[in-house]
């Protein structure tokens, strides 16, 4: 093209060339100077305009889709699959990365139809259920005769403070009296509760030293200190050994101890349960299964979770076929779901199977660059 140019300056120059040796100057330095400007506009208008295409505000236009029940169809435009219909989807490649939601080694896949089905795909929605969790620890049958001994104490101090009701020297002292030893069944674990119980006429605690038929009896479970807080007075456990196979008691938890072992931290939690026939013997070894409500939670079925063991991740489907990483904070488990601390919202969905195959693309996407 500036060869053309040069060229039809030229020839006009020498079909000119009767004119006046001034004037034939002055054309000629017009067309030079046309000719410079286009070659200048090569070198700096073409390159602004590639600039311009190739910024962030021209990044959608790049975007392509494809349909998810036929991948070879593609669009540069979003709408719906000619074949069977279907609304089309971005292709993994092509959409811009969000600032802030990557996750190191760790790339967002594309799964066709065919490959969800040969790898076994499923997924399940994240929602807002009660979780229950179960507390096991080992047991025994309550033999404590300093925590007998203790309770009468208490009952003999709450009889002499009634018996020195209108004495005003008397009844000062036994109600301290009657304090402190409130305070010493406190230490041994009792809640406030059980010492208005034993503290009441007539309560026999020779249940702490024999068993009884057609009594109860009392069983100290010893609960890990990182678990104490999900054990509360009123729940049920479930007592089981095998000196009875296959029969479980039912026991309420009526206390949980305030002060942790120092060699085992551990806490006692205390159990009274029925003893009809007299087996449960004092120190007899028992298993316990302390069923503790957590409540109405976000919740995650747990094999939607992948544990790094620094991290958690599941892997959320964004779009049909389409599973992106994400991390997530959990809380406890409890009934085939862990508890959702942060990471998701209610209604997403997450993949509940072939995981490790879904892992393994989105480490080989990142170290490929999504290639």
């Amino acid at each position: 093209m500036i060869n053309n140019i040069v060229l039809t300056s030229l020839r006009g120059a020498k079909r000119r060339s009767n004119l006046p040796r001034y004037d034939r100057l002055l054309r000629f330095l017009w067309s030079l100077a046309m000719t410079a400007s286009v070659v200048l506009g090569f070198f700096f208008i073409l390159p602004a305009c590639s600039r311009k295409l190739s910024s962030p505000n021209a990044t959608a236009a790049l975007v392509t889709y494809h349909c998810p029940m036929h991948p070879q169809y593609h669009s540069e435009k979003p709408g719906d699959c000619p074949i069977c219909g279907m609304k089309l989807v971005p292709d993994s490649a092509s959409m811009p990365v969000q600032s802030g939601t990557a996750i190191a080694g760790q790339g967002t896949v594309t799964v066709s139809p065919t490959q969800e089905q040969l790898v076994g795909v499923k997924v399940a929605p994240v929602e807002t259920r009660d979780l229950f969790v179960s507390v096991r620890a080992s047991a025994r049958v309550a033999y404590d005769p300093g925590l007998y001994s203790a309770i009468l104490e208490h009952q003999a101090a709450v009889e002499g403070a009634k018996n020195s009701a209108g004495s005003t020297p008397f009844q000062t002292e036994s109600e301290a009296t009657v304090n402190a030893s409130a305070l010493r069944l406190r230490q041994m674990g009792l809640s406030d509760e059980q010492i208005k119980l034993v503290s009441a006429p007539g309560f026999d605690p020779s249940n702490l030293l024999l068993g009884k038929a057609g009594g109860t009896v009392w069983v100290y479970a010893e609960i890990y200190d990182y678990e104490a807080g999900l054990v509360k007075p009123g729940q049920e456990v479930d007592l089981t050994s095998p000196s009875f196979p296959g029969r479980t008691i039912h026991g309420t938890v009526r206390a949980v101890d305030s002060i942790v072992n120092a060699e085992t931290r551990t806490l006692r939690a205390r159990i009274v349960t029925p003893n009809p026939d007299g087996s449960l013997k004092p120190d007899m070894y028992l298993n316990a299964a302390i069923h503790a409500g957590l409540g109405h939670k976000l919740a995650v079925p747990e094999a939607a979770v992948i544990d790094t063991g620094t991290r958690q991740l599941v892997f959320v489907q964004t779009a049909p076929g389409q599973f992106e990483p994400r991390e997530i904070e959990i809380g406890h488990q409890a009934d085939g779901y862990f508890e959702v601390r942060n990471g998701l919202k209610e209604g997403e969905m997450v993949s509940t199977a072939a995981n490790f195959l879904i892992d393994s693309e989105s480490k080989l996407k990142a170290a490929t660059g999504g290639q």
